[in-house]
């Protein structure tokens, strides 16, 4: 019998050009070599229609998002209520196939009575209203800050609910599934790894030149980043860093152009992005926001050389022994130092080998979603 699945996209999921978009895209070519019939519903987040995703669905939907005052609910989260569409319930309704809703963005069927028997389960890409906590935290915008604390405590309530709603969750790290346990009293989620591209191990043994951070830098929590990398470690540091990614502030830039040894690189293209990685001697990636994990770092351990992370950035994610954890300014910048001046050794190549292969087969985890969904 044909195996057919809805899958709910948050955003569309092709061109996978950032990190937010991996887990969503390679998941889809995973599925289908294994025989599954995709029906593909994106929501459009200011991407257009990409026929390449025909390649691996039986049907793409595309649905606009009800951005702005549309999505504004007093008891949905933003996030949440600006997917909300009748168009999809519709398409949903014509079948009964099982239905996978790519993060909490995309739950909002699960609320649904008409699909109260449907088989349902949630791709758990954070824990949304931790996730939004920490975006408050760093977030220097008042504007911002009131909002980011507002669909926090929405999400908080929201994934509550939703605990009961669906037949699991799939989250990203172990880390997630213990924060759902916890807090929500959720017995019903299972660690499934991220699918990423068919990356293999280049990184290079010896040395590099330059410390890197990288990350989508109009995102808060990686300005904040790479902020704090400035001001707190290489601003005392004779050390170049290089600080790489997308849409750069210019407070920023101007705060980088004050540190002699410090250059941003806004916008690389993908090859210039993959040269940095390669010719890194350490990759410096603290994190302040301690739920999910991050596309950058597993780049840097397949495709760079040292790197160097704190907690929130490793925590549960299996990578630990991989890593440098260094928790305390004064330890981060003593570690660079060390770092900077240590050969990439042949060993440490064959370490991430074992562990990175392990955790990350995009087949075994197709199979192993199989196995939940149809149980077989």
């Amino acid at each position: 019998m044909d195996k057919h699945l809805h899958i709910i996209s948050l955003d569309v999921p092709f061109p996978a050009n950032y990190g937010g978009v991996y887990d969503l895209f390679y998941k889809l070519p995973a599925l289908h070599n294994q025989g599954v019939k995709i029906h593909l519903h994106c929501f459009n987040n200011g991407r257009s229609e990409q026929p390449e995703l025909n390649k691996y669905c039986e049907e793409v939907y595309y649905y606009e998002r009800n951005i702005g005052h549309k999505g504004i609910s007093t008891k949905l989260p933003y996030i949440v209520c600006s997917r909300k569409s009748e168009a999809l319930e519709n398409n949903l309704l014509k079948d009964e196939y099982p239905v996978l809703m790519e993060g909490i963005h995309c739950s909002a069927v699960a609320f649904d009575k008409r699909f109260h028997d449907r088989k349902k389960f949630v791709r758990l890409h954070n824990v949304e209203y931790q996730y939004y906590k920490h975006l408050y935290h760093y977030s220097s915008s008042l504007l911002k800050k009131m909002y980011y604390r507002w669909e926090s405590h929405l999400l908080k309530k929201y994934e509550e609910q939703l605990v009961n709603k669906v037949v699991a969750f799939w989250p990203v790290t172990e880390k997630d599934a213990k924060i759902y346990r916890q807090k929500f009293h959720c017995t019903n989620i299972q660690y499934l790894p991220l699918f990423l591209p068919q990356w293999t191990i280049k990184c290079k043994p010896g040395m590099g030149s330059f410390c890197l951070y990288h990350g989508k830098l109009s995102v808060d929590e990686n300005e904040y980043a790479a902020t704090w990398l400035i001001e707190n470690i290489f601003k005392k540091l004779e050390i170049p860093l290089v600080i790489a990614g997308m849409n750069p502030s210019s407070a920023l830039q101007k705060l980088a152009k004050q540190n002699q040894h410090t250059c941003i690189v806004a916008n690389p293209s993908e090859k210039e992005m993959e040269d940095l990685i390669e010719k890194a001697q350490v990759h410096v990636l603290p994190s302040f926001n301690n739920t999910g994990i991050k596309i950058k770092l597993l780049n840097a351990l397949y495709n760079g050389r040292h790197c160097l992370v704190n907690d929130p950035a490793i925590e549960g994610t299996g990578l630990e022994e991989l890593c440098h954890v260094i928790n305390t300014e004064n330890a981060f910048r003593e570690r660079v130092v060390q770092l900077y001046h240590q050969p990439f050794l042949d060993e440490e190549v064959e370490t991430r080998r074992i562990v990175l292969n392990k955790l990350y087969n995009n087949r075994t985890n197709a199979k192993q979603m199989i196995e939940w969904i149809w149980g077989s």
